[in-house]
């Protein structure tokens, strides 16, 4: 029987790598509703493609002019919008899988919903657990939902740790995350606060979205990943450690307690981590190619504390920071960098600034425990407007 997948964000890059390896495999994975925020001409194209029952768009103004093309065309395709009917594809009773990639906070609350109705939930969207923490992974627990991890350091952790996730605790030593270390591995910290947009977004390995490619620039990713890894695999912060590998071929690393270390490598290839979670327990080709031995370069590995990387990338701290802080820190994190990285794109602050904005909105929102998602999105919001503020006060 096919599994019947949802693609949450299916017209960014994750998105478009799902459907790539699903029509690569038409006998095990069917399309049952896809999801964007505004770009209509890829979702009809999708839509066309691949016949889904529902495509969501997020506004209505989209919306309606997908439905009016998605008729025209006469596609069998069921146009919605809105949050409500993102929440309904993603825990629609057909579905078997939901693929969550909307970037951002705006994708937690499908996220819970999928989880809350038991899905196997791919997560590629850090937010889920930034955001969400316990109380996301409580809807996990809750709903008997099978979680997945898409990034590829978190897949990569998952593929090498032990198959029963109670011994993981007595077990393992400690987690290794690997960070590529972005564009600006070796430029003088000083001279970032010229950085350009334009520089922020070429990264050296992986081609990316425009604010994930920020966010690698500044290792901001790698913060928000050690805040997942946390909620992911239950260890301790001080058991998780990142390390600069500037090839992106071994995705990240555990290391056990009798000191052997098991690592997943592979092509910095998106497709691989999303084959492994569609497929799981199985493995089913990716389209990625594989690794030359022969012609790999030298594998290098950097400290964060040598070659002056503290001070290039300030942001990283912030993940142990405020994991040790009261609890719903990581969501202001969150959403201070999001506020943070649109505004340095916009134009409106220095790269350098977004740290600052990161560092002024921490100081200034004083959270309470979330115990539901409309804490939480009342949480964002003040972290939000706490962050503008900052912003504001350092335009350039």
């Amino acid at each position: 029987m096919k599994q019947r997948v949802a693609v949450l964000g299916s017209t960014g890059s994750i998105g478009v790598n799902t459907l790539d390896v699903v029509a690569r495999h038409p006998e095990r994975f069917e399309v049952f509703a896809l999801s964007a925020a505004s770009r209509v001409d890829p979702m009809l194209e999708q839509c066309a493609r691949f016949r889904p029952v529902f495509a969501v768009m997020a506004g209505e103004a989209a919306g309606r002019a997908l439905a009016e093309r998605v008729e025209a065309e006469r596609l069998p395709t069921h146009v919605l919008w809105g949050a409500d009917a993102l929440e309904r594809i993603a825990s629609h009773e057909e579905v078997d899988t939901v693929m969550a990639a909307i970037v951002g906070a705006a994708g937690l609350a499908s996220c819970l919903a999928a989880a809350r109705a038991g899905k196997r939930l791919l997560l590629a969207n850090k937010e889920a657990l930034v955001v969400g923490g316990e109380l996301f992974m409580e809807a996990v627990r809750q709903g008997g939902a099978t979680l997945l991890p898409i990034d590829s350091e978190h897949s990569a952790i998952f593929q090498s740790l032990p198959q029963d996730p109670a011994t993981w605790a007595d077990r393992v030593e400690k987690i290794v995350l690997t960070a590529s270390g972005g564009p600006f591995r070796r430029r003088d910290p000083a001279s970032l606060r010229d950085v350009k947009p334009e520089e922020a977004c070429a990264h050296p390995n992986w081609v990316m979205g425009r604010k994930i490619s920020v966010d690698s620039a500044t290792m901001m990713n790698k913060a928000l990943e050690v805040i997942e890894a946390r909620h992911l695999f239950g260890l301790a912060p001080e058991r998780l450690e990142v390390v600069i590998h500037p090839q992106s071929v071994i995705h990240s690393m555990v290391q056990y307690r009798d000191a052997s270390v098991i690592a997943q490598l592979g092509t910095p290839d998106m497709r691989v981590p999303i084959a492994y979670g569609l497929a799981w327990p199985d493995r089913v080709t990716s389209g990625a190619a594989a690794l030359d031995f022969a012609t790999l370069a030298d594998m290098t590995f950097e400290s964060m504390d040598s070659h002056g990387h503290r001070d290039r990338f300030p942001g990283l701290g912030l993940a142990w920071d405020s994991l040790r802080a009261a609890p719903g820190t990581t969501a202001v994190l969150n959403a201070a960098n999001e506020v943070a990285v649109e505004a340095f794109l916009a134009g409106r602050i220095r790269f350098d600034h977004i740290h600052s904005v990161n560092l002024a909105t921490l100081e200034a929102v004083a959270p309470s425990k979330p115990h539901a998602l409309q804490d939480l999105i009342e949480l964002d919001a003040q972290s939000r407007e706490a962050a503008h503020s900052a912003a504001a006060r350092l335009g350039t």
